[in-house]
């Protein structure tokens, strides 16, 4: 029958109406169907002996049974039946094998069979009874699909007994439907990458496509038709040799394969060990990856195979080889040259070549090195600073002799801070003066032209004079006395010390100068002499 079949509901309304003796075209226009559809739907009920009423019992399966019988065949007239698992398996492992090429082998073979188109028919009503993850159509080696699961997982501190929230990424292949699972910390870009690493180092190789949700650890900007990947998501693609295609946003066919993954994990690796109590994270990862391994193994719904049976014969050939060393995780950021030709990174100030002053300019920072790259191009390199240190400069990128550049020169923030008040001028000098390369002050020297335009230059150059006096000599002292209103309040001139007390039994400067005695210590002294010789016992 011509067309696609219409609910039941809508063929129990035909037969409603049609029992009411209404025409078949007004029946067609109620039901929104063609005239012919409902001829056709009449007759199919009239040949089986059905109307309206429906018999008691006979409901929308029955009655779909009823009108639409499947086909019997003689017993010496069956058509022969193509082998669709061989089908499938042909389709998924071979790069250009098509549905109409295998029709046409089998054809060669079984000449009585059925058309091409119901070849096609046939094969995905087969397909639509197999399991989820049966149904994918990748090619073997294709495509990783990658997302965290909606549940977590948790592990308990073993000193403390504090409870830790772990999160569990998921990974699929397109072809086998193979499983990994791992919990992570987070979903921050370090556990998202490890993970990533994690899942190719468990299959061995690595897909043609990677296939992630949108999440902010992968895909800085979400997009639908370019969206901007991570610049580290993208470092890491391009050690692996794979290529990543976001999920389009709302589109949740295009991650079907991962979220089938996520519902086996959430049934099959996390609910069959939720009554445990695990004291570290790798010991959690140690039973999801005992559970994983069962779900691989575990045959298809219906089907004799399993993730891993077809793995090994269909997508561990093709998958990519897996490369020499492992990936570094590295940080990426924007920056501008400031004009003490230092970038900022992780609080701390990297030099590059001084002519870049004002470029903006990606920072790449791994845990051992940090470098810069202007339009591509690496123009410095140093090793990452974990100590004190706040300025990491190399002699290369300094201007020769400290000459100008860039229009700046102490002389000229010197110049700038006298403008501004004498005091100012003092600090900006202590502040040049402090630092081996005075350009290392030229951070500080501009904050407190920063501060000169939100304060104003009369109350800056107070606040300079409250600092110098304090012996705080420092951007953020001055800062922080304007912020409480400090230069407000006037300086105290410096009291005098008093004079020292006058009292006999005081010892003077010159007792301590001269190395005498206390006058009253020699009166004590002659006092004692007498009263021995009086007893007879002094010497």
């Amino acid at each position: 029958m011509p067309g696609k079949r219409l609910p039941m509901r809508k063929i129990s309304e035909v037969l409603r109406l049609a029992a009411q003796g209404r025409s078949i075209r007004e029946i067609a226009a109620s039901v929104g169907a063609g005239s012919s559809t409902v001829g056709e739907y009449l007759r199919r009920a009239e040949a089986a002996g059905l109307g309206w009423p429906l018999p008691e019992g006979v409901g929308a399966e029955e009655l779909e049974a009823a009108l639409f019988p499947p086909p019997v065949a003689s017993p010496g007239a069956a058509r022969p039946v193509p082998d669709w698992r061989e089908v499938h398996r042909e389709l998924k492992s071979r790069k250009g094998v098509t549905r109409r090429l295998l029709w046409l082998e089998w054809r060669e073979s079984h000449p009585d069979g059925w058309g091409y188109s119901q070849f096609c028919w046939h094969y995905e009503q087969w397909l639509g009874a197999q399991d989820v993850v049966m149904r994918l159509s990748y090619a073997g080696g294709e495509a990783m699909f990658v997302d965290f699961s909606g549940d977590r997982a948790t592990w308990f501190d073993p000193d403390t007994g504090a409870e830790h929230t772990a999160e569990v990424f998921v990974a699929v292949l397109g072809c086998s439907g193979k499983l990994f699972v791992t919990a992570t910390p987070g979903q921050d870009l370090g556990s998202w990458v490890g993970a990533h690493m994690g899942a190719w180092e468990n299959f061995g190789g690595v897909a043609t496509v990677t296939v992630p949700d949108n999440l902010r650890a992968g895909v800085s900007k979400a997009c639908l038709y370019d969206p901007e990947i991570n610049p580290t998501y993208a470092e890491l693609a391009a050690h692996y040799d794979t290529v990543v295609l976001p999920a389009r946003v709302r589109r949740p066919r295009d991650k079907a394969a991962v979220e089938a993954g996520v519902q086996v994990a959430q049934r099959w690796v996390l609910a069959p060990i939720r009554h445990r109590r695990f004291f570290s994270l790798a010991e959690l990862n140690e039973a999801i990856a005992t559970e994983v391994v069962k779900v691989n193994a575990r045959p298809f719904r219906g089907a004799p195979t399993s993730r891993e049976e077809l793995f090994a014969e269909l997508e561990a050939p093709a998958l990519r080889p897996l490369p020499a060393g492992r990936y570094e995780l590295a940080s990426w950021k924007k920056a501008t040259v400031s004009i003490d030709y230092h970038v900022s990174f992780d609080h701390r100030f990297y030099s590059v070549p001084f002519r870049l002053v004002r470029h903006k300019v990606d920072i790449r920072a791994t845990a051992s090195t940090v470098e810069v790259y202007d339009a591509g191009r690496r123009v410095a390199a140093h090793a990452r600073e974990w100590g004190r240190r706040r300025y990491v400069t190399d002699p290369e990128h300094m201007p020769p002799s400290h000459r100008a550049h860039a229009e700046w020169t102490p002389s000229r923030l010197v110049a700038w801070a006298g403008s501004a008040g004498p005091s100012v001028a003092a600090l900006a000098e202590g502040l040049l003066a402090a630092k081996a390369h005075p350009e290392h002050a030229y951070r500080s020297c501009l904050g407190l032209m920063s501060l000169g335009r939100r304060y104003g230059p009369e109350r800056l150059d107070a606040a300079c004079a409250r600092a110098i006096a304090a012996g705080a000599v420092s951007y953020s002292s001055v800062k922080s006395i304007l912020a409480e209103n400090l230069d407000r309040v006037p300086l105290r001139a410096p009291e005098a010390l008093p004079a020292p007390p006058t009292h006999e039994n005081l010892r003077g400067p010159d007792y301590w100068a001269e190395g005498g005695t206390d006058p009253a210590e020699a009166t004590a002294a002659a006092d004692t002499t007498t009263v021995d010789a009086t007893t007879g016992t002094g010497a």
